[in-house]
């Protein structure tokens, strides 16, 4: 039986649509990071780079979308879930917990859990509940109320890249610096948890039974999860403690070996169907307190470019990725309600979460460790939403029937285009307006975290009747956080490292 030409041919029709997409993908990169240094060599506060990759997406999508470009060389650009997850997703989070600044971090890390792990909540079911009751109001389409849930949770996913660099780059408060960077880093974990889980009930449709299951189901995925990595962690340090790899002729093998760790716990993790955020995030916290020091000085300072490395050209690509996405995919715009309305009403639940998590953190806080109104302004001008959101929308259209799923990722779209483009462009007026910009710069900040390890341990001989027992019950927890620093210092430092942990002093949780 005969063959046709056109079946010959399809073979390196398809491999040159393959170089072709490629090539395209290269180009914009190089653009995006060119454009980047530009604009922050000229300190154009306006467009920053994370904003200026989408737009180079959005730009080249439009173009694509009304020019005759053939289909096999737009599926190349197609944003799939699973590549996102799998392989962009993981070095971006393992870099934000390996970069991770002990002092400010672990200073604030009460309040960050605050932030992130009961913010994210509250803000998901503020967002979730306004949502249904517009639907019930009839002032935008109604969902059901498990599917207005699942869209709490995703459109909860802060992703600040953009206003952290722009934080960066003219120095702010290195408190709010770590309570943004903190909470944007466990809030990813949060949400996607929540998300999972408000599908799994959706999924079984006996959810009234289920509440409680809910929340076993939840703690089962974040605990679970982050026990996963820590223990990978742990694995790795000992590892490389007794390997013997720290020597010049096996450094290339030390190097390998710690690349794949992370990796290791992702995938591990997501096979248990748990949260491969979860884990990679503190596989990353751990490998830098105890397995990089195990390291040889070489492959320190190679991990540590590597992975800074990867994670700018995974943070790059996933916002060109996102933007040409946006351009070529279907999008529902006749239900302008629901996006007009869900655009106020993350607004109203990032309010709820912030104000009132700070409200919550000043209670137990001595005044002069309290977070002020104007930290509290920005935190909540700094709820961008970018790649997560985008993720978990464009699998809620898998998840979702009848288009439900098309109305969420629509409104998702525009939320994350609006919030990186405005917010994000507009946040360096922002820092001036709060008169935060310069905090950063003048070094006595940092002397300050010299001197009191963080903050000032709060004093308890404050008058006044009420809540004195519960400050006392915080002072016993404040023992605790000592202890564990302590515990850390004179025990696990030692054990996992070939250090004796004297030295060892980044982790004092005051």
């Amino acid at each position: 039986m005969g063959i046709s030409p056109a079946e010959l041919g399809s073979p390196g029709k398809e491999q040159q649509a393959a170089g072709v997409g490629i090539l395209l993908q290269i180009m914009m990169l190089v653009l995006s990071f060119v454009v980047g240094h530009v604009l922050r060599r000229h300190k154009f506060y306006y467009l920053p780079e994370a904003s200026a990759s989408l737009l180079i997406g959005l730009i080249v999508g439009g173009l694509a979308n009304i020019s005759d470009t053939e289909t096999s060389i737009r599926t190349w650009f197609n944003f799939h879930e699973e590549f996102f997850f799998l392989f962009l997703l993981p070095p971006i989070i393992f870099q934000s917990g390996f970069s991770l600044s002990p002092k400010p971090f672990f200073s604030n890390f009460g309040a960050i859990v605050t932030f992130a792990i009961l913010g994210t909540f509250i803000a998901s079911v503020v967002a979730g509940v306004l949502v249904y009751l517009g639907g019930l109001m009839y002032v935008m389409y109604g969902l059901p109320f498990v599917e207005c849930l699942m869209f709490g949770a995703l459109i909860s996913a802060t992703d600040p890249v953009t206003v952290l660099s722009i934080f960066q780059e003219l120095g702010t408060d290195m408190n709010l610096y770590a309570l943004v960077f903190g909470e944007s880093v466990l809030n990813d974990a949060m949400a996607i948890s929540l998300y999972r889980t408000m599908s799994l009930v959706r999924s079984q449709v006996s959810s009234g039974q289920n509440f409680f299951m809910v929340i076993v189901r939840f703690l089962e995925t974040f605990v679970g999860s982050m026990s996963a990595g820590v223990g990978v962690g742990f694995t790795s340090a000992l590892l490389f403690k007794y390997a013997g790899l720290d020597i010049d002729n096996l450094q290339n093998l030390e190097c390998c070996l710690f690349v794949l760790f992370p990796y290791f716990s992702y995938m591990l993790v997501e096979g248990l169907r748990l949260s491969g955020i979860v884990s990679i995030l503190f596989t990353g916290i751990v490998m830098k307190h105890y397995t990089y020091s195990n390291l040889s000085e070489n492959s320190q300072q190679f991990v540590s470019a590597f992975f800074h490395l990867i994670s700018s050209l995974a943070e790059t690509f996933t916002f060109i990725y996102m933007g040409f996405d946006i351009a070529m995919e279907k999008h529902s715009w006749s239900h302008v309600g629901f996006i007009s309305f869900s655009i106020l009403f993350i607004g109203v639940a990032r309010a709820a979460n912030v104000f009132s998590c700070a409200f919550l953190v000043n209670l137990v806080r001595p005044v002069h460790r309290q977070v002020p109104l104007k930290h509290q302004k920005a935190l909540w001008y700094s709820g961008l939403r970018g790649a997560m959101a985008f993720a978990l929308a464009l699998q809620s259209v898998h998840d979702l029937p009848e288009g439900h799923g098309q109305i969420i990722f629509t409104a998702t779209t525009a939320i994350v285009v609006l919030t990186v483009l405005l917010i994000g462009g507009s946040t360096g007026t922002m820092l001036e307006a709060l008169q935060v910009v310069g905090d950063g710069h003048d070094g006595h900040l940092g002397e300050s975290f010299e001197l009191n390890n963080g903050y000032v341990a709060p004093s308890y001989n404050e008058d006044g009747t009420a809540g004195n027992r519960f400050k006392m019950k915080l002072k016993e927890f404040q023992k605790s956080t000592v202890s564990f620093s302590a515990l850390d210092r004179n025990y696990l430092t030692p054990f996992f490292t070939s250090q004796n942990g004297e030295d060892e002093e980044e982790h004092d949780l005051c």
